[in-house]
């Protein structure tokens, strides 16, 4: 417990001294750092989601063709299906990410 203080402390750290270098120059931009993250951490968190959410799919019904053999082709069609629509999720927050970026 001790050392996922540290990792939280230095990880605050590192995060704040960026902040802190801009407030040193006097920029008046001032708000682009939060554009910034918002737009990687749109598509990290999309993509982290969307690869967990692959990952579980692909398994359950390769383990379901692997129990059925018979019932292949209607889990095949549910399993393309569910891809598509997982990979639309990544897919919008690439968009948002651009959408972020394009303000900074």
């Amino acid at each position: 417990m001790r050392n996922i203080g540290k990792v939280a402390l230095w990880t605050l750290c590192f995060v704040l001294l960026p902040v802190v270098a801009m407030a040193e120059t006097g920029s008046g931009d001032g708000g682009s750092w939060g554009y910034a993250l918002g737009a990687g951490l749109a598509i990290g968190l999309a993509g982290l989601g969307c690869g967990i959410g692959q990952g579980l799919t692909a398994g359950n019904t390769t383990a379901g063709i692997a129990r059925n053999p018979g019932a292949a082709g209607a889990m095949f069609t549910n399993f393309i299906l569910g891809m598509v629509l997982i990979e639309s999720i990544a897919i919008y927050g690439l968009v948002i990410a651009f959408l972020l970026q394009d303000k900074i």
